[in-house]
């Protein structure tokens, strides 16, 4: 299972890009196969949800991140993908901490901060919230 790509505007998102927001993609962990070798280490989010990073150990990048409270999901950086090009962003989150010279169309799925759950996610990027 994969989820539709989206936009993250959180300032800790921010700040681990250097860029105004980071692309990323929801996804079932089972489902994910990486060729290479990998790195992880741990880190405890502003939440106090603990993450597992998982990133390319030859060049650092950081590919997939999973977390304690979303069991069995991951969070995939959409630039780490051969073809990411193809993605279309079909949601925002952390509109309240985004730079404020991007400017979202109209039409555009936006959520303040971000959901709760696991199925809250998939609810509002499946459109099903």
């Amino acid at each position: 299972m994969r989820l539709p790509p989206y936009a993250c505007h959180c300032t800790d998102c921010q700040t681990r890009t250097g860029s105004a927001f980071s692309e990323h993609m929801l996804f079932a962990e089972r489902d994910i196969t990486l060729e290479g070798p990998v790195k992880a280490g741990t880190m405890v989010q502003p939440s106090g949800a603990v993450s597992t990073i998982h990133g390319c150990e030859t060049c650092l990048a950081r590919i997939y991140a999973t977390n304690d409270r979303n069991p069995g999901f991951g969070s995939l950086r959409c630039g780490t993908l051969d073809n990411s090009a193809l993605l279309e962003i079909h949601a925002h989150f952390w509109v309240a901490s985004k730079q404020p010279w991007i400017i979202l169309p109209p039409e555009a799925k936006t959520h303040q901060t971000q959901p709760d759950t696991s199925s809250g996610w998939v609810a509002f990027l499946t459109g099903t919230d």
